[in-house]
């Protein structure tokens, strides 16, 4: 098995282990939501420029069944700027990428940056709701290249399982 192939499972398998582990912040566990979605690890490696996000104007509005898949596109492409960029491992970067693409800010969820002890996360994770579905992805230095997917939402309307962080700037 290739490296590239083998850390995209890993990091495949870590996001739907989040999804479907039920650790929590105290709160009772949602239920079991279950699926599997469209995923697309991407592949630009650090340092090589990417394409910028498409204009905002020209993002459709997420409403209808199946625009998860349809954005999941531009999600990989916006995450994937953002690997490349300055500050790739600031969940804040991801989010304000994202809404300059189009995304609804209100819908996303975020992971610390930190470990509970204060360290660098190994990994932060972020999702958009779009309807039904999420569009979620994950980066640090513990995945190699981004990996971004479509994934079912969580019955209690957010798509990330356990704590994540405020979004309030």
């Amino acid at each position: 098995m290739s490296r590239f192939l083998g850390r995209s499972l890993a990091a495949l398998t870590l996001v739907a282990a989040f999804g479907l582990a039920g650790c929590t912040d105290g709160t009772p566990a949602p239920g079991t939501d279950t699926g599997s979605g469209e995923s697309s690890p991407t592949a630009a490696p650090r340092g090589e420029a990417t394409a910028p996000a498409a204009d905002a104007s020209s993002t459709p509005a997420a409403s209808s069944a199946g625009e998860a898949a349809q954005r999941l596109p531009l999600f990989s492409q916006t995450v994937a700027s953002v690997w490349t960029g300055s500050n790739p491992a600031s969940g804040r970067a991801y989010i304000d990428a994202l809404v300059a693409a189009g995304f609804d800010k209100a819908a996303m969820q975020v992971t610390s940056d930190e470990s509970t002890i204060g360290n660098a996360a190994e990994s932060i994770e972020f999702a958009v709701r779009v309807g039904e579905e999420c569009l979620v992805g994950q980066v640090g230095p513990s995945i190699g290249d981004p990996v971004t997917t479509v994934l079912p939402g969580l019955s209690s309307g957010g798509c990330l399982i356990g704590r994540t962080r405020a979004i309030d700037w």
